[in-house]
Order: C-alpha cells, then structure tokens, then sequence
C-alpha cells in the first residue's frame, strides 16, 4: 500500500468508522490521461460501508467522504470514486 492511499485509509477510518473500507488504486487505467504520475495513486475508487451514511443521499455520503479527503483532493488525488453505502444496503 503506497502513502497516499496509507493516509485516505487513515481519514476515511478516522472520519467516518467504516465497516469496511476498499481503496483500489486505478491509476494505472488512466496512462496518458490528465493527472496521471509515473508510480499511480493519483487515480482510485473507494467502497465504503459505513453507518454514518444511514439516512443520506447519495451526493450527501459522497460530500462526507469528500470532505474526510480534502486535502489530498486539493493535492495528490487527481481523481476519486466513490461507492457508498449503510451495512444494511451492502448485504
């Protein structure tokens, strides 16, 4: 696991207590494509399970999972996914 995904594991955990966590780094898909860095995590997708988006819309737990990223959004990230759900929709 390369430092950028070490530290949206790290928020992500700290920010929102997931039940699970899933940080795919696709970097490597976007070769030749803006934001792309020799080495990848610039490019990823996350699942999330979390029950902290229980009565959320989805803009609202993408906002939250956002908000936890800020940082490295404004930085190192060029691009994120984001699949989110309660432990009750992930069953």
């Amino acid at each position: 696991m390369g430092q950028v995904t070490e530290t949206l594991h790290r928020k992500l955990t700290d920010a929102l207590t997931p039940v699970t966590l899933d940080i795919i780094d696709e970097s490597e898909q976007h070769r030749g494509h803006a934001g792309y860095r020799e080495g990848g995590e610039s490019h990823f997708h996350v699942d999330i399970v979390a029950d902290a988006f229980a009565g959320l819309s989805r803009v609202a737990r993408q906002r939250l999972v956002m908000s936890a990223l800020r940082e490295e959004l404004a930085g190192p990230v060029h691009a994120l996914t984001i699949s989110a759900k309660t432990p009750s929709e992930s069953g």
